[in-house]
C-alpha cells in the first residue's frame, strides 16, 4: 500500500442492526468491550494493507469495536512479518483521526520463544522482555496506551497449542508469575497498559495470577484468550468453572477452527495438502498442527453437516455456538475479506434451538476435542 497516497479520514460510529450487541464488561476492570472482537492477526500475511484498512474500516461500522493483536503476528510467524499487523494498524490509526479513541485495543507480549529467536533469545520471559516488548508494540501501534496487554503464552511450560500433557520434566519457568505481575504493575502504573489479560492459559495459571493479585495488590487479569469452538471445547474442562467463579472473562479466539467450520474443506476427501492455497490451512506448518489433524477435518464435516440439517451454514453455527454461550465474554473473528467479516457480524441474530444445542452436545459426546 501506497501510504503516500493516504488520505487523513474521519470514520463516524455508525453501529449498523446491532442494538442487542451491547458492550460487556471484561472482568473485573473497566473495560466495556463488544461481544464481537476482531481479529487481526493475518493482516499482513493473508490480508494486504489495503485491505486491512477496508476491514477495519467497515467493522467500526458495524460496531465492532474491541480489536485484538499481537507483537508476533503476522501469522504464519516468520521473521519478516513480526510486528507487520501492529504496524498496519498504527497506520490506520494514524489516517483515521480520532478513530482510536473508539477502539478498546488488545495486544499481547509474545513468551518463551518457541523457535522464534527473532522476538528474544533464550527459553524464558523476564521483567525487562515485557517492558521493551509493550514499548515496541506502542511505537508500531502509534498508541500512548494499550487498553488490554496480554501474555501471549505462559512462560512456564505448559501443554499449548495442540500439546496434551503437562511435563515437569520440561519446565524450564526463569520468571516467576508474582515478577510478570510486579512488570505488568509498573506499565499500569505508568499509564500505559490500562488492564491485563491472559492467553493460553491453564487453570493453575489463571488461580495463581487471581491468587497473587489479590495477595499483593497487582493488577488482576480481566481475561483469558484461549481457543473455543465446536471441535476444541477443553474450555469447558475446568477452565470454564475457574473464570467464572474468579469472574474472569473468555477472549474465545478459532471460533472457526481456521475455517474448518466454514465448510471450506468440506470436500470429500480433502487433507491439509489439498487445501486451496491462501487458506490457513494450506500452511505447512499448520497442517501439522491440532486444526490439520484428520480427526479435526472429520468432526468439523460432521459439525457442519448438522448445520446444513438445521437450516444453517456451518459458520452460522460455529459462531452462534461462541456468541450464545454463557462462558464467552467476547468472540474474536479472524476475517480475510469484507464479506467474512458481514457475515460473522450477521450471525450476531442467530438464535440455536435447545434442540440443537442437545445434538451439538451428542456429538461432542462421540467425538469430544480433536482441535485441541
Amino acid at each position: 500500500m501506497d501510504m503516500t497516497a493516504v488520505k487523513a479520514v474521519t470514520l463516524h460510529f455508525c453501529p449498523m442492526n446491532n442494538a442487542a450487541m451491547n458492550p460487556v464488561r471484561l472482568g473485573r476492570s473497566d473495560l466495556m468491550v463488544s461481544p464481537i472482537c476482531l481479529g487481526t492477526m493475518t493482516f499482513g500475511e493473508q490480508v494486504s494493507e489495503d485491505h486491512a484498512f477496508a476491514i477495519m474500516d467497515r467493522a467500526l461500522e458495524r460496531g465492532v469495536t474491541f480489536w485484538d493483536t499481537a507483537e508476533m503476528y503476522a501469522v504464519p510467524a516468520r521473521k519478516e512479518t513480526y510486528g507487520t499487523t501492529e504496524a498496519i494498524i498504527g497506520r490506520w490509526f494514524a489516517a483515521r483521526p480520532g478513530a482510536r479513541e473508539s477502539i478498546v485495543l488488545a495486544s499481547k507480549v509474545a513468551g518463551p520463544s518457541r523457535g522464534m529467536p527473532w522476538i528474544r533469545q533464550g527459553s524464558g520471559m523476564t521483567a525487562a522482555d515485557i517492558i521493551a516488548s509493550c514499548e515496541g508494540s506502542l511505537r508500531r501501534l502509534q498508541t500512548d496506551v494499550i487498553d488490554l496487554y496480554q501474555i501471549h503464552w505462559p512462560e512456564r511450560h505448559v501443554p499449548a497449542f495442540g500439546s496434551l500433557y503437562y511435563d515437569p520434566a520440561k519446565e524450564v519457568t526463569q520468571t516467576s508469575i508474582q515478577v510478570q505481575l510486579e512488570t505488568l504493575a509498573q506499565l499500569v502504573q505508568q499509564g500505559k497498559v490500562r488492564a491485563i489479560g491472559l492467553s493460553n492459559e491453564t487453570p493453575y495459571g489463571v488461580h495463581e495470577f487471581v491468587r497473587l493479585a489479590e495477595q499483593y495488590g497487582l493488577p488482576r487479569v480481566a481475561s483469558v484468550q484461549n481457543p473455543y469452538c465446536l471441535i476444541n471445547r477443553s474450555w469447558e474442562n475446568a477452565l470454564d468453572e475457574s473464570c467464572h467463579r474468579l469472574d474472569v472473562g473468555l477472549l474465545a479466539y478459532s471460533p472457526l477452527g481456521i475455517g474448518l467450520l466454514t465448510g471450506k474443506y468440506d470436500a470429500s476427501g480433502i487433507t491439509g495438502p489439498e487445501a486451496p492455497q491462501g487458506t490457513r490451512l494450506s500452511y505447512p506448518g499448520v497442517q501439522k498442527q491440532r486444526w490439520g489433524r484428520p480427526e479435526a477435518l472429520d468432526a468439523a464435516r460432521r459439525y457442519n453437516q448438522l448445520a446444513r440439517e438445521h437450516g444453517l451454514t456451518p459458520a452460522q453455527l460455529a459462531l452462534a455456538f461462541c456468541y450464545r454461550s454463557w462462558r464467552v465474554a467476547s468472540t474474536i473473528i479472524g476475517v480475510t475479506s469484507l464479506a467474512h467479516l458481514e457475515e460473522a457480524v450477521d450471525a450476531w441474530a442467530v438464535q440455536l434451538s435447545p434442540e440443537l444445542l442437545a445434538s451439538i452436545d451428542a456429538l461432542r459426546w462421540e467425538l469430544r476435542d480433536p482441535g485441541q
